[in-house]
């Protein structure tokens, strides 16, 4: 589904952005994966990905500076001369009441979850638009569409990523850009192993399928959006949720 195309994906060494890879590499992509601190995780994912027989190459940085959109951008023309998808998957959480919340607390998460992924799609974008085709893939959240307690700066992220996408599908959709966003609801990674199998139990109670998400089930949509399949979608959020919010 992907034979030999080029991505590049942002918090891409664990949890869902390493499912992600995972269903890309399957599908015959090559990928550079961007992550921000954890060197001998991202060289056992790097290792685990290279049996799919694709390329796979890493590039540290935090997205919220904006020079690693650059780095990305530079690697991924000089290494394979373009960018056919890119996955805005990283981001990262600081939950507190508001009243409790600094305006550090606000601003680290906007910057992480909202501005890197502006930086990552106009560096990216500018290398499509050359070629006059790419997609563009940015993880918002159910909680940038219904919100949720002790996460105003997460929640105002994530809707931020949906009125980015929506704006940058519009602008790039004449030069054959797709641009979408997912909104996963409650899905196992690292950020949530720390809740009690109770509290688990709880969220799934709240789900219309019973069940809470896996990263691959996230990793499918994606793999849908950014092959041929998903060819005539573009400006779309896809609630991968069990149908928390309905």
């Amino acid at each position: 589904m992907l034979k030999d195309k080029k991505a590049v994906i942002t918090g891409g060494i664990r949890g869902i952005g390493k499912a992600i890879a995972k269903r890309f590499c399957e599908n015959g992509a090559d990928v550079i994966l961007c992550y921000r601190s954890n060197d001998a995780e991202a060289e056992k994912t790097a290792e685990e990905l290279k049996q799919y027989g694709t390329q796979v190459h890493l590039l540290k940085g935090d997205v919220a500076d904006p020079q690693t959109a650059v780095k990305a951008a530079a690697m991924a023309k000089e290494l394979f001369g373009r960018v056919d998808i890119l996955v805005n998957n990283a981001g990262i959480t600081n939950d507190k009441l508001m009243v409790r919340m600094s305006a550090e607390d606000f601003t680290k998460v906007i910057n992480a979850n909202l501005n890197g992924a502006f930086y990552m799609m106009k560096e990216c974008s500018s290398l499509m638009i050359k070629k006059r085709s790419g997609v563009i893939i940015n993880m918002a959240s159910v909680s940038g569409l219904k919100g949720n307690p002790a996460q105003v700066n997460y929640s105002a992220s994530k809707a931020g990523i949906v009125g980015m996408s929506l704006s940058a599908a519009k602008e790039l959709g004449r030069r054959g850009i797709r641009v979408n966003a997912i909104a996963p609801g409650f899905i196992e990674t690292d950020m949530t192993s720390v809740l009690t199998d109770e509290q688990k139990a709880q969220a799934a109670a709240n789900i219309a399928l019973g069940r809470t998400g896996k990263p691959e089930d996230v990793a499918n949509a994606a793999l849908f959006l950014a092959s041929d399949l998903g060819a005539y979608i573009t400006g779309q959020v896809l609630s991968v949720d069990g149908g928390i919010i309905m």
